[in-house]
């Protein structure tokens, strides 16, 4: 995966920022003082795009330069690696999705009718484009239709983490497509689920519910719909630890998680409910059968042979 820097339109560059002159820097008598593409110090910026920044060169001579006189040194330094026709098309990406499932609310059993509905997935690039200079993105996305790719090593790097969102795709009962090497990674599902889990999810709901009763002191309200998740992230986890599966479906949970969707349930009671939740997270954990970790080596050796049936053009 190649690391990309980025540029939004809108920034301005802070004072200390390195940037390349694109022009020329000449002094008194027209005498050359910098050359096109010297590297000098951002020391003033400007409070808008419309004014100039004021640049200073390693021999002390400072310039005033505009926004399109000057270039990050990171970005001049990528040169076409960012934006040559020679990297693949995002199109061309798309063509390569091995997997696409739903979830979300719909996945849950949570929806109702103003539901998105959203897909999540993996790509799987062709060996002439993941061995170009150029790479492939670690993510695709589609905001208009709800839509989200991972390469695949970098889905299989978050499942081995287990990364929540990654660990649901593995186990939605809503697939929409899955070509035979994405059936082989839905038969090894089992090899993402750990006590790892554990860390991961109770450590997140913790640290999300500390920021939402901050929320509560300063704002006097917090997100309800994202609370119904967070103790929905509890469930889940819970039983990943006794049965050794990743639980989508809540339906015996659906009423009440929808109450506090619909802020219906106190906030004390939910806390309550939370709290009674970690301490059976923590007997979960005390009590169950899964592995301390992930089967790093099975994962690794499926990543190889995927990576080498992608030699070719067809998608396996």
């Amino acid at each position: 995966m190649t690391e990309r820097v980025h540029h939004p339109q809108g920034l301005i560059y802070s004072t200390g920022t390195q940037v390349v002159a694109l022009r020329t820097i000449y002094g008194q008598g027209g005498r050359l003082l910098h050359p096109t593409g010297a590297v000098g110090v951002v020391v003033k910026s400007p409070g808008d795009l419309d004014h100039s920044y004021r640049v200073r060169f390693p021999d002390g001579v400072e310039e005033a330069l505009r926004r399109d006189e000057i270039v990050l040194l990171a970005k001049y330094k990528e040169g076409a690696l960012t934006d040559s026709e020679a990297a693949p098309a995002r199109a061309e990406l798309f063509d390569r999705v091995i997997y696409r499932c739903i979830i979300g609310s719909r996945a849950y059993g949570l929806d109702d009718q103003e539901s998105d509905t959203d897909y999540r997935g993996i790509f799987l690039p062709t060996a002439e484009q993941h061995w170009s200079i150029f790479g492939v993105p670690e993510q695709l996305d589609c905001y208009e239709t709800q839509e989200q790719y991972w390469e695949l090593q970098r889905f299989l790097i978050l499942a081995l983490k287990a990364n929540p969102n990654v660990l649901e795709c593995l186990y939605t009962p809503l697939v929409e497509k899955a070509t035979p090497l994405a059936e082989e990674l839905l038969a090894m599902r089992s090899v993402f689920v750990s006590k790892l889990l554990y860390q991961t999810y109770n450590g997140y709901v913790m640290s999300q519910f500390k920021k939402m009763q901050a929320d509560l002191r300063n704002q006097g309200q917090v997100k309800w719909k994202h609370v119904m998740h967070l103790i929905r992230l509890l469930l889940a986890g819970i039983r990943a630890l006794r049965e050794g599966i990743v639980t989508i479906r809540v339906e015996e949970h659906r009423e009440r998680l929808l109450a506090i969707k619909r802020e219906e349930f106190p906030w004390e009671e939910t806390e309550r409910w939370r709290r009674s939740l970690h301490r059976e997270f923590d007997d979960a954990l005390a009590a169950t059968k899964l592995p301390d970790r992930p089967d790093y080596l099975r994962v690794n050796a499926f990543l190889i042979d995927a990576r080498q049936r992608g030699i070719g053009t067809a998608l396996p």
